[in-house]
């Protein structure tokens, strides 16, 4: 494992000042700044934009459920797993259970961590809590509330890394919650939620 080296500290945030706000969505901060070695950064952009988690879900037989939708961002239609923003208060996994009830009417009392990251390491972006669900059950007719129409799609693993290799799946949200899930090297790092139930709100620590 690489180890910090004294060199790499912190930066000292002198000033903060917002340019533009567009809440809850997006807010644009620009920052005065002094870094280790005594140099001073004037205008150094920082974008806040709402937490989110999504979660890849299976079914009992294994398949995965996934949604295909137009994505304005993306300018295509491509494959996502269900999630959303995570609204003031609520812990990731609160939000990805009620993202994924609202999306496919489905449940799960089988819940894993697949990790927290960054969205981008220089301006920040938000944060992307990325979880697995076990053995799915549909408990209601999906009622997303959206602005696009969704398809639920079911896919084998295999299916899955085809439709990243082929491009179908064209979010790095969708390819990182999936990769994470599908990698044997991955999907058993992190934390159990069977153990808090799945109707219990646990937050994940960044």
């Amino acid at each position: 494992m690489p180890h910090s080296s004294p060199k790499h500290q912190p930066w000292q945030v002198l000033d903060t000042r917002e340019v533009y706000a567009a809440p809850p969505w997006v807010r644009l901060f620009v920052q005065r700044l002094r870094l280790p070695d005594g140099r001073v950064i004037e205008n150094f952009h920082q974008l806040q934009m709402p937490d989110y988690a999504l979660v890849v879900p299976r079914l009992e037989d294994g398949r995965i459920l996934l949604l295909r939708q137009y994505k304005h961002g993306a300018r295509a239609v491509g494959l996502y797993p269900p999630g959303g923003h995570i609204a003031p208060a609520e812990s990731p996994l609160a939000a990805v259970q009620r993202e994924l009830l609202e999306e496919t009417g489905s449940v799960s009392e089988h819940w894993r961590s697949l990790g927290s990251f960054v969205c981008n390491a220089n301006q920040g972006c938000g944060r992307a809590h990325f979880f697995a669900a076990d053995h799915l059950r549909r408990v209601a007719a999906p009622d997303p509330g959206d602005l696009e129409e969704m398809e639920l799609v079911t896919l084998t693993s295999a299916e899955a890394a085809a439709a990243i290799a082929a491009g179908q799946v064209n979010s790095l949200g969708a390819v990182t919650a999936l990769a994470l899930a599908l990698n044997p090297l991955l999907r058993d790092t992190g934390v159990d939620f069977l153990a808090f139930g799945a109707s219990t709100p646990h937050k994940v620590e960044p």
